[in-house]
C-alpha cells in the first residue's frame, strides 16, 4: 500500500491537490480536516460548548464518521454543505488542537490506511500520523496568495481583511500546538505554490509518485 502525504497551512491548495492525486492515481482521498471539521460540526449541532474540553472529547469518541467518495457522512447523515463556513473553520482548528481528539482521529486515519492506497492531507500528515509515508509533500504558498485563494472559494460573508486575520490566527495556533503543530517533515518534498499555476504543480506531483509507484513496481 502507498500513502502520499500532504502538510501545509490553510489555503494552500493541499485539498485539491490530494483530490487530483487520489482521481488520477485510484488512491483513497484522506482529508484529515474534514473529520475535526465533522466533529466542530456535531459540536455546534447538539449546541455543546466549543470551550468546554470534556465535551469535545466525549463528541470526538462518540462520532461516526464516514467517508463516501468525495463526501464526509457525520452518524449517517452527509455534512458536506456545513463543512465549509467561517464558524466551523474556526471551530475545527480549536478541535484539533485538543491532544487527546488528535490521537482518535489519527488513529482513525491509520486504520484507514491498512487497506488501500491513499493520499492524506493536513497539518501533521508526514510528521505524526504518517511518519514512514512513501512520499512527503510540504505545500506552501505566501501568506496574501492564499488569502486570496481561500477568499474567491469560500461560501462565508467575510472580507478578505476578515479572512486575512484569519489565517494568520489560524497560522499561529497551527504552527504552536501541543502535538502534531505544522511543520516540515526532514525527508519531505517542499513545492511552494505561490507563483505556480494548479496544472504546473500537479505536473511535478505526478512525476514524484510515478517515482515512487515504479520503484515499488519495478517489473512494470
Amino acid at each position: 500500500m502507498m500513502v502520499v502525504a500532504i502538510d501545509g497551512p490553510a489555503g494552500v491548495g493541499k485539498s485539491s491537490l490530494a483530490r487530483w492525486i487520489a482521481k488520477s492515481f485510484g488512491f483513497l482521498n484522506l482529508n484529515s480536516g474534514a473529520f475535526y471539521r465533522a466533529i466542530a460540526v456535531k459540536i455546534h449541532k447538539t449546541g455543546l460548548d466549543i470551550g468546554n474540553t470534556p465535551e469535545v472529547i466525549s463528541t470526538a469518541e462518540s462520532a461516526i464518521i464516514e467517508l463516501s467518495g468525495d463526501s464526509i457522512n457525520l452518524d449517517g447523515e452527509n455534512i458536506d454543505r456545513l463543512l465549509r463556513t467561517g464558524l466551523i473553520d474556526s471551530w475545527s482548528s480549536i478541535v484539533s488542537s485538543i491532544v487527546p481528539v488528535r490521537r482518535i482521529v489519527n488513529q482513525q486515519l491509520r486504520d484507514i490506511s491498512k487497506s488501500t492506497n491513499l493520499v492524506a492531507e493536513g497539518r501533521d500528515m508526514a510528521t505524526v500520523v504518517f511518519p514512514n509515508a512513501d512520499l512527503k509533500i510540504y505545500l506552501e504558498a505566501a501568506l496574501h496568495v492564499r488569502v486570496r485563494r481561500r477568499f474567491n472559494q469560500s461560501t462565508s460573508n467575510q472580507s478578505i481583511e476578515e479572512l486575512e486575520l484569519s489565517l494568520q490566527e489560524r497560522d499561529r495556533r497551527d504552527k504552536n500546538k501541543i502535538e502534531g503543530s505544522l511543520k516540515i517533515a526532514e525527508d519531505a518534498v517542499v513545492i511552494d505554490s505561490s507563483d505556480l499555476t494548479f496544472e504546473k504543480v500537479c505536473e511535478r506531483v505526478r512525476g514524484l509518485v510515478d517515482a515512487h509507484l515504479l520503484c515499488q513496481n519495478p517489473q512494470e
